[in-house]
């Protein structure tokens, strides 16, 4: 997973640095910032929580009013489920996520719109040892047996930047369209644990971040 993100990065890096002397609108862009993430799903109860992310990314001008970014950013999302204790069992995803965005330049450098299609590539859901045996409220299963989620999944991008030409603010929702918990299915033991349910999530995401242009 890390050779991966290391080779995919470099990839990133070298397209921006190529692309940088291209036009004169071209920004190269690197952010960082906060998110908190919940899981869509009717199997647990799930609540968002606190996590970061932030990365590289290059704007170049396209047509008349309209730029795209490209880019890759890395992150550790978190959110958690209720067990049977009423209490939290907080999982962490992290990842990283290769962007291909259509901008709206709303006032040119100052103000955008930003919407477009992200491939994530996770790692499995990490659980402190202390939650590990917990059993998640409504099911059988423990609190580990869920950590084995998609490799892959998809997520539709919509948000905004607004600021300067070298520091400016993002704020974008991500929703996941692929069910992210569908590698579980694959397991009927898990399913008959999980009262003979299949198993169903979509992450949602809101980040504030901020990003330096180069």
């Amino acid at each position: 997973m890390n050779k991966k993100m290391t080779i995919l990065l470099l990839m990133i890096s070298s397209l921006g640095f190529a692309q940088y002397g291209y036009r004169d609108g071209n920004r190269i862009g690197i952010s960082g910032g906060i998110s908190q993430t919940t899981l869509f799903t009717n199997n647990f109860n799930a609540k968002p929580e606190t996590g970061f992310a932030g990365g590289l990314s290059v704007r170049g001008n396209y047509y008349n009013n309209w730029s795209m970014i490209y880019g890759m950013q890395f992150f550790s999302n978190n959110f958690s489920l209720e067990s049977n204790f009423n209490d939290n069992v907080k999982y962490t995803i992290e990842g990283v996520q290769i962007r291909l965005l259509f901008s709206y330049n709303v006032i040119q450098d100052h103000i955008s719109l930003d919407f477009g299609p992200v491939l994530q590539i996770n790692g499995k859901l990490k659980v402190s040892s202390s939650d590990e045996n917990k059993l998640i409220k409504g099911t059988l299963l423990k609190a580990n047996q869920i950590v084995d989620v998609s490799p892959v999944s998809g997520n539709f991008y919509l948000g905004g930047s607004a600021g300067g030409k070298v520091i400016r603010l993002v704020i974008f929702y991500e929703y996941g369209f692929t069910n992210i918990l569908n590698k579980l299915n694959k397991d009927d033991n898990l399913k008959v644990l999980n009262n003979g349910d299949s198993f169903k999530g979509n992450l949602g995401t809101i980040n504030g971040q901020v990003i330096f242009n180069l």
